[in-house]
């Protein structure tokens, strides 16, 4: 067999190595958020059980926020941050061990991958903890219904809608959706060498991930926080906004639906009050 015979199915067998393990990660994550382990209800069962936006089932007392209940809220977070989001990564990480094994054809080794992989979710590990605390905040304000970890309240919900809708627009949102669209673009400019420099890569990435999708997730706590139905389609939606290449409407047309939406959902509120 030629020497690029030989890279070629090397290329081949790691492609199927690193989509393997992100699809296994993927789906470990989603029956983790699904089945709801640790908490009081499934996604599923809350799913079921969800009400109009802003008008959440009022159930028992919330439990105190104890150092269990903080660290349980905070894998609960990230775990389905890593369901939702691992997907839109795999592009820039299938094309990033390629190049790894591509400069290094002799060298079995995925480490760089995974590393990179580790990095990125680590960056989702922090919003994950900063989602806590505003989950915390909001449920000491009175305006998060504890137990579907829903906003009470249309104005408020409606205020969350327009918040994420005006920063679909904004400059910053579209810088980072470039990067995130781009894998290519991402790796030339910000490559890094060594281990660490891998770690790195994965950490910058999941940076620009997160300035293009933080304030979509802020969307969870207008459908509730683990209401699958919201889960999924806000995984879709981020899916569709990352594979929609240069075309600049989609963020646009998205931001002003949710502007409106937002607007309107007050509006009926106010009047209804």
């Amino acid at each position: 067999m030629s020497p690029t015979g030989a890279l070629e199915r090397l290329l081949a067998k790691d492609k199927v190595i690193v989509f393997c393990a992100i699809t296994t990660v993927t789906l470990c994550a989603g029956l983790y958020t699904v089945l709801g382990i640790g908490m009081q209800m499934s996604a599923l069962e809350m799913a079921g059980m969800a009400r109009a936006i802003g008008a959440p089932m009022e159930m028992a007392a919330a439990a105190e926020w104890s150092i269990g209940a903080v660290l349980v809220m905070f894998f609960m977070w990230w775990i389905m941050m890593i369901a939702m989001m691992t997907p839109s990564a795999a592009p820039t990480l299938l094309l990033f061990a390629r190049l790894k094994r591509s400069a290094s054809p002799m060298a079995a080794n995925l480490w760089p991958a995974w590393l990179f992989l580790a990095g990125y979710l680590v960056t989702w590990a922090g919003f994950s903890a900063a989602a806590v605390l505003a989950q915390w905040a909001l449920q000491k304000g009175a305006v998060l219904a504890p137990a579907m970890m829903a906003l009470k309240g249309t104005t408020m919900a409606g205020g969350f809608l327009v918040l994420v809708g005006a920063y679909q627009m904004t400059p910053i949102k579209n810088a980072c959706l470039k990067q995130c669209q781009s894998p290519a673009q991402f790796i030339t400019q910000h490559r890094r060498p060594g281990y660490g420099g891998a770690f790195v890569m994965g950490c910058h990435h999941g940076l620009f991930c997160l300035g293009c999708c933080w304030a979509l997730m802020l969307l969870l706590f207008v459908g509730g926080v683990m209401n699958l139905w919201w889960i999924a389609g806000l995984a879709l939606f981020v899916a569709l906004e990352k594979i929609s290449g240069s075309r600049r409407w989609f963020p646009m047309i998205s931001g002003a639906g949710l502007i409106g939406a937002g607007v309107l959902i007050a509006t009926i509120g106010v009047q209804n009050g």
